[in-house]
């Protein structure tokens, strides 16, 4: 069976349904060509917009608008670069009018040097933004709390991340992660620090619902074929959580049996 092919179970979220456990982001690409290329190699259902960043009404962003309204894939704008509660619900609300969409991947930064979000501002934001009938996808670390409070606020889904936006680090905190995944029964999107296929892999591994990223892809030498690389670990990853993982031993334990084979003596 194809890799592709090895989970069908459809990722849900408020309600809709994708074949597709991926999400991409569409910055940082040398060119809109390179993030069309990659978006058909990634056969994501969904893509990310920074309304701040990439304004569809201004020179490479109607390229890239136009690209993703073709393509078929669901818009989620995102509110990148937004660092206040308020700033994030107007971007909010100037990309459901251009867009004509109620999804919003929610960020809120609180740090510049390894663009943290802000947890309290985060809050603010998402509890207005349900209020006025968002779907809101929060970009949140990976704290208990938040988090709760976060579902507490609304939200239906979390997007933790796994360490800080473009670091390419991976899972640093496997014990915190595993927390969120243990505690809630909702949709948990790994979001941030990605930077190889194994590592969404592993993540998949451990029983997260999807993987969004975009450095990874869009710096890559050659981001189509990193596109498909990453699609590929992610349907593994999910194939193998469904599957069951054996768990792991301290002792070795043989894998072929010993029972009918026959014991050799040694004579003295």
């Amino acid at each position: 069976m194809p890799i592709a092919n090895a989970n069908c179970d459809p990722l849900t979220l408020y309600g809709e349904h994708f074949n597709s456990r991926f999400l991409l982001g569409t910055a940082l690409y040398d060119s809109p060509q390179l993030m069309r290329d990659s978006i058909e190699s990634s056969g994501c259902d969904i893509v990310t917009l920074g309304l701040r960043r990439q304004n569809p009404a201004n020179g490479d962003g109607a390229a890239i608008w136009q690209y993703i309204a073709d393509s078929g894939c669901k818009l989620l704008p995102n509110t990148a670069g937004c660092k206040t509660a308020k700033e994030a619900v107007n971007v909010a609300l100037m990309a459901r009018e251009m867009f004509a969409t109620d999804w919003i991947k929610l960020e809120v930064i609180g740090d510049d040097y390894n663009l943290q979000p802000d947890p309290f501002a985060l809050l603010e934001a998402a509890t207005e933004l349900v209020r006025q009938g968002f779907k809101v996808l929060p970009y949140c670390s990976d704290d208990l709390i938040v988090c709760q409070r976060l579902l507490d606020a609304g939200c239906q889904v979390l997007m933790p991340w796994g360490s800080p936006i473009g670091t390419g680090q991976g899972l640093l905190n496997r014990y915190h992660l595993n927390a969120l995944r243990q505690r809630f029964n909702v949709p948990l999107i790994i979001d941030a620090g990605l930077g190889a296929p194994s590592q969404a892999a592993e993540a998949m591994e451990m029983g997260f619902d999807g993987v969004l990223l975009n450095t990874a892809v869009a710096k890559a030498g050659n981001p189509a074929l990193m596109a498909s690389a990453f699609a590929g670990a992610i349907s593994a990853g999910r194939a193998a959580f469904n599957a069951g993982l054996m768990q792991k031993r301290q002792t070795a334990s043989p894998s072929t049996p010993t029972i009918g084979q026959p014991f050799w003596h040694q004579h003295g």
